[in-house]
């Protein structure tokens, strides 16, 4: 391939990695704000909870549909606007004077939330070329847990400088930023012409994919594994300060260790899946390593720093999986992985993201702060039987396909 090529791919791949890496971070614009905003409002976990539980169910029906509207009006301006809501969102919530507000604020992110997959994941394969695609999708996950790992920081020094109002203030700008840089670059992202639809093509062929046993497995699974996710998120440094007894400061520290760590896990798990077809054995021995690790966080027998190590090694072991998960779905979902594909099957993410912080912070209400770490290693295990599952299946139809 030529230098133009490599280019265009790194130019593509860097776009779109850097849009996914603020979807990321607002995922965690509530969250990494309800020490202040529990006092503030005068909220139990449940309801701080139910903030992260609204933004996600809205993202994950809002993904599903989304994906329907990137096949009709294009990648770019579906992408485009979801970057424009973050931004209004977090205006809107930097103004809340009640709970109710709050609410309205998390289901408009969640609304903003929900065009990223299916529109980023349209965008690489039209734009991308096939030898670098699998490259694409490392950069993709790895952006996403940089967003992830740097929304803690970012918001809590900013909150801790000027309040939580000024926090998500400076979280607003961001979008804007973002979007002007995407703006600018907009013509390495122009979409494929929009397909017209087949004269007397059948009412439900668009939905055809919906009987795929493979599509839902794929669902499933990010579904399970989002669960543990949110847990993390969510109440993973509350539980540490309870549990532990250490500082916010350093609990939330211990919380981006990690998300690097697991960045850094998504790297060495791009060279494993490049050179093993055994893609569910891989996540397999991952989640198997995490869950145990999960475990011993919980049984809180080691000192405090160690716990932050803990974290750290928790997050690498479930980063190696990353690339795995992706070769693996990406060979059981329909070749054809247009935008309403991915939609439904990355709702999944969603939903389990918006299962998780309302179980675990119930779990935090009721005085449980190790059953935390104890409700992510199962879920964490309960993920290895559903890709083992998906694995086996996807073998097995392999020469079918071929």
């Amino acid at each position: 391939m030529n230098s133009n090529t490599l280019r265009q791919d790194a130019r593509v791949i860097g776009l779109v990695g850097l849009a996914h890496g603020v979807s990321h971070f607002y995922h965690l614009i509530l969250a990494a704000l309800f020490p202040w905003l529990k006092p503030a409002f005068a909220l139990s976990y449940a309801e701080l909870g139910l903030l992260m539980t609204v933004f996600f169910v809205v993202s994950g029906v809002g993904q599903a549909l989304a994906g329907f509207v990137v096949d009709r009006v294009g990648a770019r301006r579906v992408l485009f606007s979801g970057v424009a809501l973050l931004g209004v969102s977090a205006l809107l919530l930097a103004g809340a004077h009640s709970y109710a507000q709050l609410l309205a604020g998390a289901m408009l992110a969640g609304v903003g939330n929900s065009v990223f997959h299916p529109a980023d994941y349209t965008l690489l394969n039209q734009r991308v070329s096939a030898a670098r695609l699998a490259h694409g999708f490392s950069v993709h996950g790895i952006s996403g847990n940089l967003g992830w790992a740097a929304a803690p920081l970012f918001l809590t020094f900013a909150a801790g400088q000027g309040g939580w109002r000024v926090a998500l203030l400076c979280a607003a700008a961001l979008p804007g930023v973002v979007l002007l840089v995407l703006f600018l670059n907009r013509a390495a992202l122009r979409p494929d012409p929009i397909a017209p639809a087949k004269a007397g093509a059948p009412a439900g062929a668009t939905l055809s994919f919906l009987r795929l046993p493979s599509v839902w497995m794929c669902f499933a699974f990010f579904l399970i594994t989002a669960v543990a996710l949110g847990g993390i998120q969510s109440f993973a440094s509350v539980g540490l300060v309870a549990l532990y007894g250490m500082s916010l400061a350093w609990a939330t520290s211990a919380y981006t260790a990690y998300m690097l760590a697991s960045a850094a896990g998504m790297a060495l798990g791009g060279f494993l899946a490049a050179n093993s077809a055994r893609h569910d054995r891989t996540i397999a021995y991952a989640f198997a390593g995490a869950a145990l690790l999960a475990l011993l966080l919980a049984a809180a027998v080691v000192p405090a720093w160690a716990a932050v190590v803990l974290m750290g090694a928790i997050g690498f072991a479930a980063g190696i999986a990353g690339p795995s998960r992706d070769l693996m779905i990406r060979a059981a979902a329909p070749k054809q992985a247009t935008g309403r594909v991915y939609g439904v099957v990355y709702s999944g993410l969603d939903s389990g993201l918006a299962i998780g912080p309302l179980l675990f912070g119930a779990l935090m209400d009721g005085g449980h702060p190790a059953w935390i770490f104890v409700g992510i290693a199962l879920f964490q295990a309960l993920a290895i039987v559903t890709a083992v599952g998906l694995g086996g299946k996807t073998r097995a139809a392999r020469p079918q396909t071929a």
